[in-house]
């Protein structure tokens, strides 16, 4: 196996750096506006960051631009690492969050867009430093779109492949040319995207700061808030809560079918296998936990600050569905404490955390796709118990799909419940009770945000000790990066240069 080629690795660490840095310039210029006392604060995190990135730069500028599989996972995985060390600087500089621990575990969440926090009051926060939290996940939300076009389907991870299949470009046989301009269009579509909500936020009747914080949150599915109560605290306005679950749909589908809907090809969008089964799943699972809730108003809807505004029925399907929605999609922000609601949806809720958005899409968790594929070759697998000769292969959208890929979704699955068992286990092991050890691996694991027992919607992050913190900053990072990425570099053969 041929020697790594890190300089190539250091630049592109170099470049992510000088990306971090110019968009904490835009954190700058919040501050400044605002005067909230911190911009000089930002502004030395921004200029370290931009300095230490353009040092890599510069002194790898003559590398060997040849880069294999293994350079690509060291890229994946340390470019999120170098964006986390990096993004905290702002948080430790301004003392908004002066212990290194917490400051590493909130900017992991954000780039990761999980939404767990360990800030006990957001609300006192400076607005430059609450932009900067919400911008990790945006910036997150932008890496992932980049990683299931481009990297992840060369890399062959998790049935990844079948994503890039679809994503559209000029040219099928011409990859890199195919690459730029697909990443290019959806970005375009993500930023779109973001600037729709912030308006329509800001006219529904949010501030302007709050609507831009809350969009950068939702298109990434992100969860963060500006607000301790989340969008609990616009409970009284079911039009903003109706804008922000417009969103978060959208941002758990694949952006690739945005680009084809925006192209008049709705029949694509339609008939898309995916799409139809997300569109399924948020649809029945709303009603089961609406209903649940208004026939048990007195323990569904007691844990919502202004319930029934517009009537007891419309409450109990808003927040079922902003729920459902928020969970599925991994976006993690709050209109009820679900985990109050009735023992059944509690344990509903828990088996949400496993599904996942679209692939293609900035939600974390195992995704629609992998789980239809499972669920298709489980039943294949009944019918060739019956008939052991017959050619019977399993179909996505159409097209057959190869053993490879199916054996590949398959060992992820195994691998991402291994990995929650023992996320559960350790966490346990830290002296959590049954209910918090669950609920936090499932959720970092998944990149969700609130989970149960001691880590509710009510509560947060910050009860952990230490190692947990770390811990559960190590599951959202493998969460995200689809698990391979990152468990492959920690074994032994991955370092072998014969």
């Amino acid at each position: 196996m041929p020697r790594l080629n890190y300089q190539i690795i250091m630049h592109v660490m170099g470049l992510l750096l000088i990306c971090n840095g110019g968009f904490m310039l835009t954190a700058v210029l919040v501050s400044w506006f605002y005067e909230d006392g911190v911009t000089m604060e930002i502004s030395t995190a921004a200029l370290i960051t931009l300095f230490v990135g353009t040092l890599l730069m510069f002194s790898t500028r003559g590398h060997d631009k040849d880069m294999k599989k293994r350079e690509g996972y060291i890229i994946v995985t340390f470019g999120w690492i170098f964006m986390a060390l990096s993004g905290t600087l702002p948080y430790v500089i301004s003392e908004s969050i002066p212990r290194f621990t917490n400051a590493f575990f909130e900017t992991m969440s954000g780039y990761t867009t999980t939404g767990a926090s360990i800030l006990n009051d957001i609300e006192v926060v400076p607005k430059g430093i609450l932009f900067w939290r919400s911008l990790t996940h945006w910036i997150g939300g932008m890496g992932i779109i980049v990683l299931a076009i481009a990297i992840l389907p060369l890399l062959g991870i998790g049935g990844m492949q079948l994503f890039a299949a679809e994503a559209p470009g000029p040219s099928a046989d011409k990859l890199k040319p195919r690459i730029t301009d697909t990443a290019k269009r959806l970005w375009l579509i993500y930023v779109s995207y973001t600037i729709a909500e912030t308006i329509l936020l800001k006219v529904a009747g949010m501030s302007f700061f709050d609507a831009a914080n809350h969009a950068l949150s939702t298109l990434s599915t992100g969860g963060f808030s500006t607000k301790n109560a989340s969008v609990a605290y616009w409970n009284d306005q079911p039009v903003i809560q109706y804008i922000i679950i417009l969103f978060m749909f959208l941002a758990g589908s694949n952006f690739v079918l945005s680009y084809f809907s925006f192209k008049g090809r709705v029949q694509r969008v339609l008939h898309d296998d995916e799409f139809r089964w997300y569109f399924y799943f948020i649809t029945s699972f709303t009603l089961i936990a609406a209903v649940i809730i208004y026939f048990q108003a007195d323990v569904g809807l007691s844990s919502i600050d202004h319930p029934m505004v517009w009537g007891e029925a419309e409450s109990a399907f808003r927040h079922s569905l902003f729920q459902v929605l928020a969970v599925i999609t991994t976006t993690g922000f709050v209109s009820a404490d679900y985990t109050m609601w009735t023992p059944f949806l509690t344990i509903f809720f828990f088996g949400m955390f496993f599904l996942g958005g679209s692939a293609g899409s900035t939600a974390g968790g195992v995704k629609v796709m992998r789980h239809i594929i499972m669920i298709k070759n489980g039943m294949i697998e009944f019918k060739r118990t019956l008939h052991p000769n017959a050619i019977l292969p399993v179909r996505f959208n159409k097209k057959s799909i190869s053993k490879e890929i199916v054996f590949n979704i398959l060992g992820f699955f195994i691998l991402y419940m291994l990995s929650f068992i023992i996320g559960a286990v350790v966490l346990a092991g830290l002296g959590l009770d049954f209910e918090t050890s669950i609920g936090g691996a499932a959720s970092s694991l998944g990149n969700i945000g609130p989970a149960f027992g001691g880590l509710s919607p009510v509560n947060n992050f910050d009860m952990l000790p230490d190692f947990g913190k770390w811990w559960c900053a190590f599951l959202m990072l493998i969460g995200r990066l689809e698990l391979f990425t990152v468990l492959i570099i920690l074994t032994p053969f991955f370092w072998r240069n014969r």
